[in-house]
């Protein structure tokens, strides 16, 4: 915990989290897992170092605080809109360069109001930055699920297509591998006869019944990866996409809308020119990115500092509109968040409840700062 002390010597995080009105909250270490392989996406769910309780139970060590902070929000009965603070280590699995990473951040739950709630949680993360003694050039770059999502959705491209590309935006390899393979015919997958015979048939439940008769044979059924669902569904997804000629134009239109890169204040009416210009209503997504911008000044939010980038995601499936990383130049990043309005009621919340937080890198941040913060 040496670099979490040296932030004593310039700024007291708890003080900087009064500060910002967020109220301070302790999250356990061990969690249960399943939210996490559940939600969080492949990305995380590789990295995470799973346990087992003596009852069986699945946990793991925290990988992040998003899940935990609004799965103590659930479990506390809350109903309004509340902000909670947080600073500890993280454990992720890595092939180099450690496993256990200082983070501090605020999540902001139950905010009604997500543009003002978005601007907020950037200017917020801005200010953090500010206070930890960050006064190096940094870059600050935003992208929109919700805006690629109304695209894609414009397009009518079908629904395996969607989900394939939903879930690998936010990493721009994936996301470019997958639209090089949407691009070409895809064989079907080269799988033994009582796993093809269902899958041919679109039987989910025989397919699911085989694929656990397997994974209960080869001891993986309760390993902590994907269950026999999981797999079913991907299984179903490359057969559908088997039969599915390219839509070479469908394809082509997402590309352009991907090479989109503006200044904060001009990408709004680029996004506008885009939509008229290949006849896609993208009205509602454009209406709420623009309710964003208008509430970045009030924020404290130098909008001239930040850019719009169609093809940036985080890598975090639970995110449905607006993501953004503060950056050093050469890209190291110290400060991330975005909204995640419909993780709540994947992890067990009634209703519907809007989210929208962030999380600093704080041993990125001592190191960019030399040691000084």
């Amino acid at each position: 915990m040496n670099a979490l002390r040296s932030f004593s010597a310039r700024a007291d995080i708890e003080t900087i989290l009064s500060q910002l009105g967020a109220e301070r909250l302790d999250v356990p270490v061990l969690q249960p897992a399943d939210p996490f392989l559940d939600t969080a996406g492949e990305e995380l769910r590789r990295r995470i170092f799973l346990s087992e309780s003596e009852t069986g139970e699945t946990l793991c060590l925290r990988p992040e605080f998003t899940i935990p902070v609004c799965l103590q929000h659930i479990g506390a009965g809350e109903t309004g809109h509340r902000r909670y603070g947080y600073v500890g280590t993280v454990f992720r699995q890595r092939r180099a360069g450690g496993n256990e990473f200082l983070q501090a951040g605020i999540e902001d739950i139950g905010d009604a109001d997500s543009a003002r709630a978005d601007a907020r949680s950037l200017g917020d993360a801005l200010a953090f930055l500010k206070a930890l003694g960050v006064t190096g050039k940094t870059v600050t770059m935003l992208g929109d699920q919700a805006v690629f999502a109304a695209v894609v959705s414009g397009l009518g491209l079908p629904q395996s297509w969607t989900v394939r590309l939903s879930h690998a935006f936010g990493d721009r390899q994936t996301l470019e591998a997958a639209l090089d393979a949407l691009a070409r015919p895809v064989p079907a997958p080269d799988v033994p006869a009582d796993i093809r015979e269902p899958a041919e048939a679109r039987d989910r439940a025989a397919l699911v019944n085989a694929l656990s008769m397997r994974l209960r044979i080869a001891g993986l059924e309760n390993s902590g990866g994907r269950d026999a669902g999981e797999i079913a569904d991907r299984l179903l997804a490359r057969f559908d996409a088997a039969e599915i000629a390219p839509d070479e134009t469908a394809l082509a239109t997402l590309r352009a809308f991907l090479a989109i890169t503006a200044p904060l204040a001009a990408a709004a009416d680029a996004l506008k020119a885009f939509a008229t210009g290949n006849g896609l209503d993208m009205d509602a997504a454009i209406a709420g990115f623009a309710a964003r911008e208008n509430e970045m000044d009030k924020a404290g939010v130098d909008t001239s500092t930040v850019s719009y980038d169609a093809a940036f995601g985080r890598a975090l499936d639970y995110y449905t509109a607006l993501v953004y990383e503060i950056t050093t130049p050469d890209g190291l990043v110290l400060a991330g968040g975005g909204r995640y309005d419909r993780l709540l009621t994947m992890i067990g919340a009634k209703s519907a409840v809007p989210g929208v937080g962030f999380s600093v890198w704080l041993d990125r941040v001592a190191a960019f700062s030399g040691g000084a913060v």
